[in-house]
């Protein structure tokens, strides 16, 4: 099957993007782990498509897959790509748009400077809600927020360290760090991304705060291993490190990738803002296999 698609990059997230506005693709999971094959297919770390819209009041659905074929809730630095392809391709003239995924309804919005807004939701802190089994543990309060005890066991690292549990639509787990470039990422990342206490994995997130408005950040994402940038990560992080009493309410994240920047009022009823760059790199089409191996 040949198929067209427009590959694109925010932070240096990158994605395949499909238009399937027209009708179903219908791909299998190893086809789209074929796509995001960085030997055989075209390459990305996500798989966005883009359907029609599911019921009255909403612009678009928003569908992602990882790099391991597998359907997740949410992706931020996607969900910029997504509002510029669908505005670049003529599919909406809005600059801002309700769009559907798997976790709810985002709204993200095209600025007069070329990057993307958009509102990712109220995050959430209940261990259910992320969902994160916190039964036999004390949590360490900090601020208005908690970090757990998280009991690594692996060949390559062996430790307990402190998470703070967020979800974003997505789950996460976020740790402070005293320098991004020191911190074992590869090493403890999928540890925590497979721990049996996450039932749905996690994104592993390590968070070196510069000061009240400035951090770097490393996120070890869920199926598709380290990126250079992971908006709903960076969401959760400054969430998260607003509730620890360590962050002010807009923050800079500077990711290996490139600058988010992330706004949330610290009230639970309140959605976080995140804004960065959207960039389409090349388009293209590909011939995939019925069965790729």
């Amino acid at each position: 099957m040949q198929i067209r698609f427009t590959k694109m990059q925010g932070a240096g997230n990158d994605f395949v993007v499909l238009d399937e506005t027209q009708g179903r693709l219908g791909l299998s999971t190893a086809q789209y782990r074929f796509l995001a094959d960085r030997h055989f297919g075209v390459g990305a770390d996500q798989i966005l498509t883009v359907r029609p819209s599911p019921a009255d009041g909403i612009d678009f659905e928003y569908v992602i897959h990882n790099a391991d074929g597998g359907e997740v809730e949410q992706c931020g630095n996607g969900a910029r790509c997504f509002a510029r392809f669908v505005h670049d391709k003529g599919l909406s003239g809005k600059d801002t748009l309700r769009v559907q995924t798997k976790s709810g309804v985002i709204a993200p919005r095209l600025t007069p400077d070329g990057r993307v807004t958009v509102d990712m939701g109220c995050p959430l802190f209940e261990p259910a809600q992320v969902p994160f089994d916190a039964s036999g543990l004390t949590a360490v309060a900090q601020g208005s927020g908690q970090k757990w005890p998280l009991a690594l066991d692996g060949k390559a690292l062996t430790a307990t360290v402190l998470v703070a549990v967020v979800s974003m639509g997505n789950p996460h787990a976020v740790q402070l760090v005293d320098n991004v470039d020191t911190a074992p990422v590869l090493e403890a990342g999928p540890l925590v991304e497979r721990h049996a206490r996450f039932p749905q994995r996690v994104n592993a997130g390590f968070l070196q705060i510069v000061d009240r408005t400035h951090v770097r950040l490393r996120v070890f994402e869920r199926g598709v291993g380290e990126t250079l940038a992971c908006g709903s990560g960076a969401c959760a992080a400054v969430a998260a490190g607003i509730r620890l009493g360590l962050l002010d309410k807009e923050v800079h994240v500077d990711t290996r990738g490139g600058r988010l920047t992330i706004a949330w009022s610290g009230a639970g009823t309140d959605s976080v803002f995140m804004t960065g760059p959207a960039t389409t790199v090349f388009e293209g089409q590909i011939d995939i296999p019925d069965t790729p191996l």
